[in-house]
Order: structure tokens, then sequence, then C-alpha cells
């Protein structure tokens, strides 16, 4: 099998219209590998940061890794949605999603601040290395992924 999801250098017929069934799954098969980077994350620096500075620490680091997760997922899965809609709507639901997300992230943030949480600095490291891993791994689901090409022929 290709990274692609069938056999070397054949790629899968057309991800099917919304309303059809794996609509937007068939969208999204490059969530795999960033999801379980992200885990491998959690499972590494979560037990970590609570040995070596204690729960508090551990849940944010926890909390922040999570956040990058959750943030990724929203919008894969509303560009995917918006693709499988129409296309002519990607850009649109992405830049709504962005904007909602960072909305909502500073509201969040600000509220959790002003409570003087001792896991907030822990949280700000794990969101900067959750992000660091998701986009390595996203990188590399794409630079693996065999692109879509034409066959021309030789006749004009």
């Amino acid at each position: 099998m290709g990274a692609a999801g069938g056999a070397a250098g054949v790629f899968p017929k057309a991800a099917p219209r919304a309303g059809e069934p794996g609509a937007i799954r068939a969208r999204l098969p490059h969530l795999r590998l960033p999801l379980l980077a992200c885990a491998a994350l959690a499972a590494v620096v979560v037990p970590g940061a609570a040995w070596l500075r204690g729960p508090t620490d551990a849940a944010g680091v926890a909390a922040g890794i999570v956040l990058v997760i959750v943030s990724y997922l929203i919008s894969s899965i509303s560009v995917a949605w918006a693709d499988a809609v129409d296309p002519k709507l990607i850009m649109s639901v992405g830049l709504a999603t962005y904007v909602m997300k960072v909305v909502i992230l500073g509201v969040v943030m600000i509220a959790v601040a002003a409570t003087g949480w001792p896991g907030l600095p822990a949280m700000g490291v794990a969101i900067i290395a959750a992000v660091v891993v998701w986009t390595g791994a996203h990188l590399t689901w794409a630079l693996r992924t065999p692109l879509p090409t034409v066959q021309r022929s030789v006749e004009h």
C-alpha cells in the first residue's frame, strides 16, 4: 500500500461529495501522523513534567498539547467540510474558523491568566512544543505522500 491509501503509484478515486458516506473522512488522511506524534509527545512530556515539576505543570503541559490538537482538528474538519460541500468555500470557511479560534483562544487565555494559575507557563511551553511537533509530522506526511500526476501522451 502506498502512503495515499492505494497501491504504490495508484491513487484512489476522487473523494466522495457531501452527503455521501466518508465525504469528510476522505479529506483528512493527513491527521493520523500528527495525532500520533502529539500523542507520543504527551506520553513522554506529561509524566516528565509531573516528575520534574509536579502535577500543576503536568496539567499545564497536558492542557497545552490538547489545545493544539483541538485547534488543528477544528481547522482540518471545517476545511474538509467546506471542500466536501463546495471547494469555493474553503478560503472563507478556513479564514472564519481561524478568526473564531483566535478570538476564543484569546478570551480563554486572558481568563486563565487572570486566575494566576501556576501551570500557565508550562502550558505555553507545551503549546510551542506541540505546534512544532504537529507541523513537523504534517510536513513529513506531505513530503512522503505521492502527488497525483497526469500521464501525458507523446502524441499531440
